[in-house]
C-alpha cells in the first residue's frame, strides 16, 4: 500500500511539472540548452528507476514534450517513424510510418541512418525532417498528416555522410527548414505552417549537420546556422542573406548548433577549434568578425551551453573531456582530465551544468567559473544515449539507441 502511495504521489508530481513545461523543439526554448528553472528539481535524486520504457526504433533524433506528450521521430528501416507517447504512461498514442529507404555513403556505415533531426510542436503540430529530406506536418492531437515537402531530390547522398540533420525552426510565424546537399548546394525555406507552401527562400552552399538558431542583433531578427563550409546570418523575415564568414573541414562535419548570448556568437568544430564572432552593422552592412580561435578544445557533436562568463561543454579532446572556456578570451577557465565520452548533450540549469554522455551516464557539474566540481553523477543504465534529454523535475525522458524511456527519481 505503501509503495502505491508513493507511486501515486511520485506521478501526480510529475503530472504537475509537465503540465506547465514545453519542451517542444531541439535544445529547447531558443535553442540555447537552458532548462527553466521550475523543470528542475528543488533536490537531485540519490538514483533514478525506470517508470517506463516504450520501444520505437532507432535513430539520432530527440525526443520532445509538448501538452504531456512526447514526440519522437524515429527509424524502423525502411520506414522513419512519428510517434507520440503519453508522458505519464509511455503508452502509444498515435504512431505514423511512411517509406524512406537510405543508403549510407560508404565512410558512414557504422553510423545509423537516423533520423537526425528533431521535431518541432507549435500550433497544435509536429513538424518534421527526414534523413531523406521530406518534410512533414501532422496534426499533434491525431497523427493525421497535414502536409508533406519531399526535398529528396535537391540531396545528393553519395557525399553527405548523415543524411539531412537540420532541425526545423519556427520563426516570425514560419517553419524554417535547411535541407540540400554538397552537390547541388543547399537551401532554407520559410514555409507557412498552414500548408507548406514557400513563404521565403535562401540558396547557397549545402548544410552542415547543426540547426538553425534565432538570434537578436542589434534590433534585427536572424537566423544563423552553418553550411558545409561557412557560418550564416539570414533575415528571420524574408530569408535574405545578411553575412557570412568561412567556417571551413575537409569533411564537412559543421555539427555543433550555434549559440548567441547577446554580444557573442559561439561556433566549434572538431578540427576548426572553438571560436567567438562578433556582429556589427555598419552603412547598412553585417559583417561578422572573429573575436578569437582555441583549437585544443574543439566541440565535435556536443553543443555547448554559455553562462557565468564562460563556454561549458564536451571537447573531443583527450577521448572526451569536460571544458569551461573564458567568453572574453578563449582561454580555458577549467578542464578535466579527459575519457569522459565520445559526445555528450549539454543543458544548463541555475545551478548545474547537466551533461548526458553516449554511455547513458548522467553527470552533474556546478555553475562555477573559477573551478571544476563534479556533484552527482547517475549510470542510468540505458542503451546508447546520443540524443538530448527532457528534464521534467526529478524526471528525465530519454531516447537511447531503440526507445524512449522515462526514468524518476528516488
Amino acid at each position: 500500500m505503501r509503495h502505491v502511495l508513493i507511486t501515486a504521489v511520485s506521478l501526480f508530481a510529475f503530472v504537475q511539472v509537465i503540465a506547465g513545461q514545453e519542451w517542444s523543439q531541439f535544445r529547447g526554448p531558443g535553442r540555447a540548452g537552458v532548462v527553466p528553472a521550475a523543470a528542475v528539481p528543488a533536490e537531485w535524486p540519490a538514483t533514478f528507476a525506470r517508470a517506463w520504457q516504450t520501444a520505437v526504433g532507432e535513430g539520432y533524433s530527440s525526443p520532445v514534450l509538448a501538452d504531456g506528450r512526447v514526440f519522437v521521430h524515429s527509424r524502423q528501416d525502411p520506414n522513419e517513424v512519428v510517434t507520440a507517447l503519453d508522458a505519464k504512461t509511455g503508452a502509444v498514442i498515435w504512431r505514423q510510418e511512411y517509406t524512406a529507404p537510405y543508403e549510407k555513403n560508404q565512410y558512414a556505415r557504422s553510423m545509423g541512418k537516423g533520423p537526425n533531426a528533431t521535431p518541432l510542436v507549435t500550433g497544435g503540430r509536429v513538424f518534421t525532417i527526414g534523413t531523406t529530406a521530406l518534410v512533414a506536418a501532422w496534426d499533434a492531437a491525431t497523427g493525421t498528416p497535414v502536409w508533406q515537402k519531399d526535398y529528396s531530390k535537391t540531396v545528393d547522398f553519395s557525399k553527405l555522410f548523415c543524411g539531412t540533420a537540420a532541425s526545423p525552426l519556427l520563426a516570425h510565424g514560419l517553419v524554417v527548414v535547411q535541407t540540400g546537399s554538397d552537390i547541388h548546394g543547399g537551401q532554407i525555406a520559410g514555409l507557412d505552417p498552414a500548408t507548406g507552401a514557400v513563404k521565403w527562400e535562401w540558396r547557397g552552399p549545402g548544410p552542415g549537420y547543426a540547426s538553425p538558431v534565432p538570434i537578436d542583433a542589434a534590433g534585427t531578427s536572424q537566423i544563423v546556422t552553418l553550411t558545409n563550409q561557412s557560418v550564416l546570418g539570414i533575415d528571420a523575415r524574408t530569408g535574405q542573406e545578411l553575412w557570412t564568414a568561412p567556417f571551413t573541414d575537409e569533411w564537412h562535419e559543421n555539427i555543433v548548433t550555434p549559440i548567441w548570448t547577446g554580444t557573442h556568437l559561439v561556433v566549434s568544430g572538431t578540427r576548426q577549434g572553438t571560436q567567438v564572432y562578433t556582429l556589427a552593422q555598419k552603412d547598412g552592412r553585417w559583417t561578422a568578425t572573429q573575436r578569437w580561435k582555441n583549437t585544443t578544445a574543439s566541440m565535435y557533436l556536443s553543443s555547448p551551453v554559455v553562462a557565468d562568463g564562460v563556454i561549458y561543454g564536451l571537447s573531443d579532446k583527450r577521448r572526451g573531456h569536460f571544458v569551461a572556456l573564458d567568453l572574453e578570451t578563449g582561454e580555458p577557465a577549467w578542464q578535466t582530465e579527459g575519457r569522459e565520452g565520445t559526445t555528450a548533450a549539454v543543458l544548463l540549469t541555475p545551478q548545474h551544468v547537466v551533461y548526458l554522455t553516449d554511455a547513458s551516464k548522467l553527470v552533474l557539474v556546478r555553475r562555477n567559473p573559477g573551478k571544476f566540481e563534479r556533484t552527482h553523477e547517475y549510470e542510468l543504465g540505458l542503451g546508447a544515449t546520443w540524443t538530448t534529454p527532457v528534464l521534467a523535475g526529478r524526471d528525465l525522458i530519454v531516447k537511447d539507441a531503440t526507445s524512449v524511456v522515462r526514468l524518476t527519481g528516488k
